[in-house]
């Protein structure tokens, strides 16, 4: 299913299904994958492929465009991913914690996707700003819930900014390491992630949504019950 079709049926934010790619971008994704961008040729794609160089030309027009035409794919399906997640979430805690999710969900279920975000540095100007535009998306809706759980004194923060921008590189570093036969599938790792970003947040040892409580003021019956438990006090001897 296309990544607008999926956002707008309102698909599972959680469920992964195979991506539809054409058989160009799968080889390219593959070669990209095991050799890395500088190191992937136009005629080993090609070759993946089962076709010429001259017909792979006429899908892209370079080997950076199947590149960037993957970096879409992938930043397409993060994006409308975590924008479901955080409409699904009651309450800035909540919110958080499904980013977070599906933040580390995509960087395990997408790991060869999301690993091409360590070659940008190939990409032209113009297309590592559009990219980068994605990116700043998924940013800036994390800072915006940070900001209002910390009004709300659900986190305890120094700068929502900047601790967005720190637990998204973390969650994005998965794609250096993460292996699918590994000890932790992608739930249990989103599981642990989660634990790890609240904790950051200063959010770890606080109920879901906290409100902040204000005292009521003491009722008559209250300041009795109050006066009653005070020990009395002797009075003073007399000198003689």
């Amino acid at each position: 299913m296309p990544q607008e079709q999926a956002a707008q049926a309102g698909a599972d934010w959680r469920l992964y299904e195979p991506l539809e790619m054409t058989p160009i971008l799968t080889a390219a994704l593959e070669a990209f994958y095991e050799h890395g961008f500088h190191g992937t040729t136009v005629r080993d794609i090609a070759r993946r492929v089962g076709q010429t160089v001259p017909s792979l030309y006429y899908h892209h027009d370079s080997k950076e465009g199947a590149f960037v035409a993957l970096l879409e794919l992938s930043a397409a399906e993060a994006t409308w991913r975590v924008k479901a997640a955080a409409a699904a979430g009651d309450g800035s805690r909540q919110k958080f914690m499904n980013v977070i999710e599906t933040v580390v969900l995509h960087m395990a279920h997408r790991t060869r996707l999301a690993a091409l975000d360590l070659e940008l540095r190939h990409l032209s100007p113009p297309n590592r700003k559009r990219y980068a535009a994605h990116r700043k998306e998924i940013e800036t809706l994390l800072t915006e819930i940070l900001e209002t759980g910390e009004r709300e004194a659900v986190f305890t923060l120094d700068d929502p900014a900047e601790t967005a921008r720190a637990l998204l590189g973390m969650c994005q570093s998965i794609a250096r390491w993460f292996q699918p036969d590994g000890p932790l599938d992608p739930s249990q790792l989103a599981e642990r992630y989660v634990r790890i970003a609240l904790a950051a947040s200063g959010a770890a040892h606080t109920p879901p949504n906290r409100a902040v409580r204000q005292r009521k003021p003491p009722t008559p019956a209250t300041e009795v019950a109050a006066e009653k438990r005070q020990p009395r006090r002797r009075p003073a001897a007399r000198s003689q």
